[in-house]
């Protein structure tokens, strides 16, 4: 099984290098004038954009079935309400804990680089530029309320509109509950339903399947079109709010996870990353929690024999609510704009930003650039211009891909961590079929 998947996986890697090179080559040529524009904007625009768009598309278009019935199932093969109120306060409770430690990160270092004091010199170039961008993603995020409206919206009046609306905390609720009523009705009654669950999985899995053979061509789409216009010159002039980022990630990929995934999950962290560097791709190359659940779910339960019924619940779960590395995020780029406008935040407003990080990071979709429309909403609290986020629009994309790989790794380090509490690993291979 292993072999099958390192095919994939690798021209999905050459996908992404190629895709970058040569998007990297042209912009350098365009900026250069060796190269007219015209030709390389009509490949952007007709060519790679589209391409990339398809294929994140037919990746979303399973999801929210896919979530739903995959929690439904999990809820009915652990076996009722003990169970799942167990595993869920487990579950819940990691989830608070890394994303409150990778928010804390991205503030430490925020507050020693300080990165915004070398953005000034560039605040109003970059409002111009991306300015109409940013009141764009702003005017979405105020069609939705957050503060209490957000938690009574959990409990949809009418599902099909939560699944129209793609609200995917209301649709976790649903597929929380209908599993809760599975579990109290006559199993012989349940066991249609359940098999139409079971169905609906295992035909989310093909059309995922069909959608990653284009992965290799459509990453290299996606990664061609974000660099011929962003280019590397961008990365220089917000050079110190990028590493700032990276480098929060990088400590929390590659430290604090593994520390978890070694004392907690009780796997030594290289097995861990060897198995899971194929989910953790895709993640990069989507940017999306959301469209890498069903690589995840497989990769929990094929690689790191994590049972079924604990990926069917505890993976969709974090998908939808466990996003340390956009908490990180947030919280550095909160208090980067707050230092490029010169607004001094002290300890207290620190501690009130991190909070909002953590609950609007727990909130958020898992979609491409869903966390810059809710950073505008923190800012405002602080007096700090909404519209500051486009500073930054231009570098998310690549920050997204970063973040991302983050989220899908502690979503799995979540998975291994309640199987082994559970006492519900499986022998190696035992998971696989």
């Amino acid at each position: 099984m292993a072999a099958a998947h390192t095919v994939p996986h690798t021209r999905i890697l050459f996908g992404l290098i190629g895709g970058a090179a040569l998007g990297c080559l042209a912009n350098a040529l365009v900026s250069k004038g060796v190269v007219p524009a015209g030709p390389v904007d009509w490949a952007v625009k007709y060519l790679a954009r589209p391409v990339g768009a398809v294929f994140l598309n037919l990746l979303f278009l399973p999801i929210l079935p896919l979530v739903f019935a995959s929690l439904a199932l999990g809820v009915t093969r652990l076996g009722g309400t003990n169970n799942v109120g167990r595993i869920g306060a487990k579950t819940v409770l990691y989830f608070l804990i890394t994303t409150a430690l990778a928010a804390a990160i991205g503030l430490t270092l925020v507050n020693l680089i300080e990165p915004g004091a070398a953005a000034r010199d560039l605040r109003d170039g970059l409002m111009a530029e991306y300015g109409k961008e940013a009141e764009e993603k702003l005017a979405t995020a105020k069609k939705k309320e957050f503060g209490v409206q957000t938690f009574v919206n959990i409990v949809p009046a009418n599902p099909l509109v939560a699944f129209v609306e793609k609200d995917m905390l209301a649709i976790v609720f649903t597929g929380l509950l209908v599993g809760f009523a599975l579990t109290r009705i006559d199993p012989a009654r349940a066991a249609p339903l359940v098999a139409v669950l079971e169905g609906v999985n295992q035909v989310t899995e093909v059309v995922v399947r069909w959608a990653m053979a284009l992965a290799p061509y459509a990453v290299f789409a996606l990664l061609f079109s974000t660099t011929a216009k962003l280019g590397y010159t961008l990365l220089f002039s917000l050079g110190a709010f990028v590493l700032t980022v990276l480098g929060g990630l990088a400590l929390h990929q590659f430290v604090v996870l593994p520390l978890l995934v070694k004392f907690l999950g009780g796997m030594a962290p290289g097995e861990f990353f060897a198995k899971a560097r194929g989910t953790m791709l895709t993640a990069f190359s989507t940017s999306s929690s959301s469209a890498t659940l069903p690589t995840a779910i497989r990769c929990a339960e094929e690689d790191l024999n994590v049972p079924r019924e604990v990926s069917n619940f505890v993976l969709p779960l974090s998908a939808s609510m466990n996003h340390n590395g956009t908490a990180l995020f947030e919280s550095v780029t909160v208090l980067f704009l707050a230092q490029a406008f010169g607004v001094q935040l002290n300890l207290e407003q620190q501690l009130v930003a991190l909070v909002l990080c953590i609950l609007t990071a727990s909130g958020m979709a898992g979609v491409p650039g869903g966390s810059l429309p809710l950073i505008g909403l923190i800012l405002v609290q602080f007096n700090v211009p909404a519209g500051g986020i486009a500073l930054v629009i231009g570098v998310d994309r690549l920050l997204d891909m970063c973040r991302t790989t983050v989220n899908v790794t502690a979503d799995l380090t979540t998975a291994v961590f309640v199987a082994r509490s559970e006492r519900r690993h499986t022998p190696a291979g035992g998971a696989k079929s």
